[in-house]
Parts: C-alpha cells; structure tokens; sequence
C-alpha cells in the first residue's frame, strides 16, 4: 500500500463503491429509470431529464487545463466544501484523528471535523505579523493523530497570502504523516500564482479551488480539488453518485471559454484596482482603527466601535461580515461595485 492509502481509513480504501450507470452514446437509455421525455422549459443539450455524467469528461477537461493539471489530478466538487467534507471523511477516523487550522480562518474546516468526530487541533496565526503562519508552531502540533493540515491562503477573513516557503516546508516536513490542504480560493486576486506547479513533486499536497470568486459563479457551485492521481481515485469511491447538475456544467463550460476567461481577467483587474481605492478611503476615516493588507476580494478592517459601523452600514442598506468573534471590533468587507463601495464609505463617513 502506498504511503498516500496508507494515511486514509483502511474501510475508505476497501470501500466498494456505487457504480453509475453507463453512459453509452446512441443507445437506448432504458438501464437508469429516466423518464424518456423532457420538461416544459428544458432547452439544455443532454435533457434535464437524463442524470449527468459523475464526473463530466469535457467540465473535467476545461477545469485541468484551468489550472494546468491533468484531468487524473481533478475532482469536480460542489464548491470547496464538499473538498473539504471528502478529505475529512476519507482520511479521519471518528474519535481518534485530526485536523489543525490556523485560526482566524474559514470555519468549515472546524465544522466538517466535528461533524465527523475528528479532533480539531487549533495554531493560531501571528497577528503581530499581519496574521502570518507559524510552521514551526505547526509542526510542533503535529501529533500523530493529525491526518489533514488546512491552510487557507490568501486566508479568509484575514486576507493576507501565507508564505510560500512556509508551506512548502510543513508539506515537505509532513510527507507520509499528514495531508497539507491549502485552500486557494481567492488566488486569482493575489499577487502569487497558484501552488497547483507543486504538486508534480508533492504528492502529499492537495489544492482546493473554486470557480464562486474570481469567475462570478458562486451560484453554480462548482470547486476542484486538485491533487494526486491516488487521492482523487481515493476521493471518487465516496463523493455523492451525481454532485453537479447539467446546468452548472453547462454555465461552467460558458464561463471557461477563452473570450469570457478574457472578461474574468479584466474583471479581476477592476477588483483589484478598486481593492486599492477602498483600502486606502478606510484608512482615511476617523473610526476606522487598522485595515489590514489584503490579497482577497475583501478588506478586514479594525474599528473603534464595530457595533456601531455595522449599523450605519445596515441603515445604508448595505451588509458587511462582522467577524468579531475572530478578530476584535472587526467587519470583513467584499470589494463591491464602485457605487456600492461609495455607498458604504458615505455611511462610514
């Protein structure tokens, strides 16, 4: 057994798991209990009344050459979540493995490894150094009941890109004890290219990506987890028999066309600019105590009284995240449209 199957759960490995019906092209669909016609209003091109391929070969297709992988390193999920719920229900044993986050961050990680019974292993982030990891508090924690390390970078509600060495050097330290999972779902609007390179020389590294940010299709839900031919093959004996319905393949296979990938990039570069002047307009007001650098399509801001802020912004019939619980007196902020920002800085003001 590899060193990658021996981390899973030995019953995740022996899992038989449930075959789809075949998908034989020119014949006669009578193997699957589909209704043989369409619904009123059904103009897509498979029939919404035919169930959709597990894994589509073409959305598979468009999402490796996204990211610059072959198709064998691509899980289509729904969302990062369910990248998420997969790697703790194949790797973590109940009651007696663990996740480690570094908090602040998205607290999914906690929530899919309590739902499972896995211990959560907490390393706080270095807020006196703009919320940078600690590997070697990382490290340190790694027992061996750890089987995934979750890092979110750019990290969410912070912002900020964690160091690439600093990754690299958990990843390296972990081989053969741990998964490494980093979540990239805010990449694109960052400075730093994706670690997705890296994963020809680490097999113990696993990516999560997501199509919800930078190419505005959140309510598709579409993600990719990205990682080694041996953990995706791992990962398809438990995801759901038919995750995405033909419509988000199709809305996915729109949004990857080069013209509109043409569009998204230029999307990116107006957030990215507006990022700038938002940034810089906070810093600006009297309430506001401390912006901190961001690599997201958000802003985490301090302020002198953040109960107050929320409420001049709700009066403005505009909402914020209050992340207070993570981060004291502070309210994470999406990069809105230019009217939509002027709208809150006026009620800020």
């Amino acid at each position: 057994m590899s060193s990658l199957r021996g981390l899973a759960r030995p019953e995740i490995v022996a899992l038989e798991s449930y075959t789809c019906p075949d998908r034989e092209p020119g014949f006669t669909r009578l193997h699957a209990n589909e209704v043989p016609w369409r619904s009123a209003g059904d103009d897509s091109a498979a029939g919404l009344n035919r169930y959709p391929e597990p894994q589509p070969g073409e959305l598979l297709e468009a999402l490796a050459q996204l990211y610059g992988l072959e198709c064998e390193r691509v899980l289509a999920t729904r969302g990062t979540d369910e990248g998420i719920d997969l790697l703790v229900r194949a790797f973590c044993r109940p009651g007696l493995d663990a996740v480690l986050v570094c908090p602040p961050t998205f607290v999914m990680y906690g929530v899919a490894a309590r739902i499972q019974g896995a211990e959560v292993v907490s390393v706080p982030l270095r807020p006196e150094q703009a919320y940078a990891l600690d590997p070697g508090a990382v490290l340190a924690r790694c027992t061996r009941a750890v089987k995934l390390v979750f890092l979110c970078s750019p990290n969410s509600p912070t912002g900020n890109l964690m160091s690439e060495a600093a990754i690299l050097e958990i990843a390296d330290r972990l081989e053969g004890s741990a998964l490494v999972v980093v979540d990239e779902a805010y990449i694109e609007f960052a400075s730093r290219e994706s670690l997705a390179r890296q994963l020809f020389r680490r097999p113990h590294l696993v990516l999560l990506r997501t199509l919800s940010k930078a190419h505005a299709l959140a309510g598709v839900r579409c993600g990719s987890l990205l990682a080694d031919a041996e953990i995706i093959a791992l990962l398809r004996k438990i995801i759901a028999p038919f995750p995405l319905p033909q419509p988000s393949t199709d809305a996915v296979l729109r949004a990857l066309a080069p013209s509109q990938l043409a569009a998204t990039r230029e999307a990116i570069a107006r957030v990215r600019a507006e990022r700038v002047r938002l940034v810089a307009a906070l810093q600006s007001l009297p309430r506001v105590r401390r912006v901190w650098p961001s690599e997201a399509n958000f802003i985490l801001a301090e302020f002198t009284e953040a109960r107050a802020a929320l409420a001049r912004a709700r009066k403005a019939r505009v909402l914020v995240r209050d992340v207070g619980a993570h981060v004291p007196q502070a309210l994470r902020v999406t990069i809105g449209s230019e009217d939509e920002n002027n709208r809150l800085l006026e009620a800020w003001s």
